[in-house]
């Protein structure tokens, strides 16, 4: 098979194109021909050993792929060869051949192609576990999306139209604010020039007469989740997804002021420890995917030899929407 490997942390630039042999699915595993794999900011951060969690190298990076599956374990249940799937495989999906346990293989909707498959399902999640797991969000809130052009950002807009939230999102550039106005927001700004936090407090207190928005859906970080900490009105809730433009440090005065609420969303982590609670999460989201009160983006692609520049375009903001690699 075809891989991207990482021989040793250091720069995505350093990540190689290997051939290896065809992996042998165990007894609780099915082997998957792979069309698309997902690519995902932390898979940066794995890469440059960055993350909390730091595999053993050498290491094939990407987690979420898509794919036929051309061979079962002999215990295998509820998975045929032939099925068109999507399987969580942790780590060794940048590649074009990928086994997985059989418990971590959903088959496919029609409705999705490959490369949405391929790349809704950390996004979607994300964002279903922030505003109704963890933030318990109202039809009628109003909710502010940092970054809503990443893959991320435009999944919380997405879920929070389809919930019955009003949403303001900011993001950097024309295509990504043109996409989450397309998924449902109902204000965009320029997150590289507007003020958002005033736009947003003014916004969302006209909105609601509770001097500024409900809640802030966060995957930035850095000085505008700080400043935007502010536009949430009373009881609003801060919802930290991640620190893209670093760890913000927030002012603990503002989160007193006005009751304001500040809540931690680890999906991943969580998804691991609670996975019954997980799978209904997800049954959910596939639902309302097959019903089309969802829309996962179709991703850019990308081939496995340029995995390098795929992760360097998402970290770096050039990408509106998912990326995925096609081996």
């Amino acid at each position: 098979m075809r891989c991207v490997v990482c021989r040793e942390f250091g720069p995505v630039e350093a990540l190689v194109v290997e051939e290896r042999p065809t992996p042998e699915p165990g007894p609780t595993q099915v082997l998957i021909d792979v069309t698309a794999c997902g690519v995902n900011y932390v898979d940066g951060l794995f890469v440059q050993g960055r993350y909390q969690i730091k595999p053993p190298t050498p290491f094939v990076p990407g987690m979420e792929v898509v794919g036929r599956v051309r061979a079962v374990g002999a215990d295998v249940a509820g998975v045929a060869v032939g099925d068109r799937v999507f399987a969580n495989v942790g780590l060794g999906g940048y590649a074009d051949e990928a086994v997985a346990d059989h418990r971590s293989v959903l088959t496919l909707p029609e409705s999705l192609t490959d490369g949405q498959a391929a790349t809704f399902m950390q996004s979607y999640m994300t964002a279903w576990f922030a505003l109704v797991g963890r933030g318990a969000v109202a039809a009628g809130e109003t909710l502010l999306v940092l970054g809503a052009g990443s893959g991320v950002g435009l999944a919380a807009v997405d879920v929070g139209a389809a919930l019955g939230l009003r949403v303001m999102a900011a993001a950097s550039t024309d295509d990504k604010r043109a996409l989450a106005l397309d998924r449902g927001a109902e204000v965009v700004v320029d997150s590289a020039a507007d003020d958002v936090k005033a736009l947003a407090r003014d916004w969302g207190a006209s909105a609601t007469g509770r001097g500024g928005v409900d809640h802030l859906y966060d995957p930035i970080g850095g000085e505008l989740g700080e400043s935007c900490l502010r536009a949430l009105g009373e009881n609003g809730q801060y919802l930290v997804i991640g620190f893209v433009a670093g760890i913000p440090q927030l002012p603990a005065n503002q989160v007193l002021l006005r009751n304001r609420r500040v809540t931690g969303v680890d999906w991943g982590a969580w998804a691991g420890r609670h996975p019954a609670e997980n799978r209904a999460m997800l049954d959910a989201v596939l639902e309302m995917i097959a019903a089309g009160r969802l829309r996962p983006v179709e991703p850019a692609t990308y081939p496995l030899a340029e995995a390098a520049r795929a992760l360097t375009d998402l970290a770096e903001r050039r990408v509106a929407g998912k990326v995925a690699l096609t081996p």
